[in-house]
C-alpha cells in the first residue's frame, strides 16, 4: 500500500511539473487547433500502418532473442507477438517499464512445463533486445548529425543517451559471455540472476544477433517513415532529416517513462527543434499531440485485442510490476489456446 502511495505521489508531482511547464511554455492553442483542422486523414492512416509494421518487426526481433534463451521447443511466434502487444499497451497507459516484464510474464503464462526461473530468462530476453536498439540509434544520430539543423541543447542530450546505451550493451555482452555453472550449486537469488543471464544467450551468437538487429533495423526504418507520413499530415512539408530528428527526440524524452507516454514532455520535444525548420512552435505541438496520439492508438488498440485474448484484465496488468519472481511464475497458467470467455477489465 505504501509503494503504490508512493507512487502515486511521484506520478502526480512530475504530471504537475508536465502541465506547468506545458503551460508556461505553451503555445497559441488557437493555432494548434487550427492545425488539426487541416489534417490529411489518408496520411494518418499510412503513418499507423507504417508503426504496426514496426511492431511486427519488432516482435521477431524478441522471437529470435527468445529462440536462443530457452530450449526447444521455442514458443510459436504468434504466443510471442500476443504478449509483446500488451506489453506495448502496459508502456502506453502505465508508469515506468511495466510492460517489459508484463510481455515476459504473458508469455511465461503460455509456456507450461518449463523450469522455475523461466521468467527471469525471458526478462533477460527482454533486455537483450532492447539491446539491439543501440545499433539502429547510433546510425540514426549520426545521420541526424550530418543531415538535420538540430538546436545546440540536443548535443548533450544525444550524446548522453548514446553513451548509457553503449554502456548497457557491453554490460549484457560481458555478462552474455560469462560460463554458467550448474544451477543446482547456486543459490536462489543466484539462481534467478543465472537464468536471467541465460535470456542473454543471443549476444554471443553472431548468426541470431544479425538477425535479430537487422529486424531492429527494420523495426526503425518503419517507425522513421512513420513519422514522415506523420508530419505531412499535419501539413509539415520538410525533408526526411527532420522527421529523424524528431524521432530521435521523441524516443530520448521517453527513455525515462515519469508518466505514462511523458505527454507534455514529448510534445515539447518534438516542436522545439521543428521552430529551426520554419515550423510554428504551436503547429509542433499540434503535430507533437497527433504523431503520439498516432503511436498510442497502434499500442493500445492492438495491446487491447490481445490482452482479451490473453484472458487478462487492466488490474491484473497493472500488478504485474509488484510481483516477485517466484508470483509471476504462478500467474493463471491457461491452455495454448487464446482465451475468449473474459474481457480485459
Amino acid at each position: 500500500m505504501k509503494n503504490r502511495w508512493l507512487m502515486a505521489s511521484t506520478f502526480v508531482l512530475f504530471f504537475g511539473v508536465a502541465i506547468a511547464l506545458v503551460v508556461w511554455h505553451g503555445p497559441d492553442w488557437t493555432a494548434v487547433h487550427d492545425a488539426f483542422t487541416a489534417v490529411s486523414w489518408p496520411w494518418v492512416a499510412v503513418a499507423i500502418g507504417l508503426n504496426l509494421l514496426s511492431v511486427v518487426t519488432r516482435s521477431i526481433s524478441w522471437h529470435t532473442c527468445i529462440e536462443q534463451s530457452i530450449e526447444k521447443p521455442h514458443p510459436k511466434y504468434r504466443l510471442v507477438f500476443s504478449a509483446f502487444c500488451v506489453g506495448l499497451f502496459a508502456n502506453a497507459v502505465l508508469p515506468g517499464r511495466v510492460g517489459e516484464i508484463a510481455r515476459a510474464a504473458v508469455l511465461r503464462r503460455r509456456l507450461r512445463g518449463r523450469p522455475k526461473g523461466t521468467t527471469a530468462t525471458l526478462i533477460g530476453s527482454v533486455f537483450a533486445h532492447r539491446m539491439f536498439d543501440l545499433f539502429p540509434t547510433v546510425t540514426l544520430v549520426v545521420w541526424v548529425l550530418l543531415a538535420a539543423q538540430i538546436p545546440r541543447w540536443a548535443y548533450l542530450t544525444l550524446g548522453l543517451a548514446i553513451g548509457i546505451g553503449v554502456l548497457l550493451f557491453a554490460a549484457a555482452f560481458v555478462l552474455a559471455r560469462r560460463q554458467h555453472r550448474e544451477l543446482e550449486s547456486l543459490g536462489s537469488v543466484r539462481q534467478v540472476l543465472a537464468r536471467a543471464r541465460q535470456g542473454l544467450a543471443i549476444m554471443g551468437k553472431p548468426i541470431p544477433a544479425l538477425k535479430a538487429a537487422a529486424f531492429q533495423y527494420a523495426g526503425w526504418f518503419c517507425q522513421l517513415f512513420a513519422v514522415w507520413a506523420a508530419m505531412k499530415a499535419f501539413q509539415i512539408n520538410e525533408p526526411l532529416a527532420a522527421a529523424g530528428l524528431v524521432l530521435v527526440l521523441m524516443n530520448v524524452a521517453t527513455i525515462v517513462p515519469l508518466w505514462p507516454g511523458n505527454v507534455g514532455l514529448v510534445q515539447v520535444a518534438v516542436a522545439t527543434p521543428l521552430v529551426n525548420y520554419g515550423i510554428a512552435y504551436a503547429h509542433g505541438i499540434a503535430f507533437g499531440i497527433g504523431l503520439q496520439a498516432i503511436e498510442a492508438s497502434v499500442g493500445i488498440g492492438i495491446g487491447l485485442i490481445f490482452l482479451a485474448r490473453e484472458g487478462l484484465s487492466f488490474t491484473t496488468l497493472r500488478d504485474m510490476e509488484e510481483r516477485d519472481e517466484d508470483t509471476l511464475e504462478d500467474v493463471t497458467p491457461v491452455d495454448h489456446e487464446p482465451a475468449r470467455s473474459r474481457v480485459a477489465g
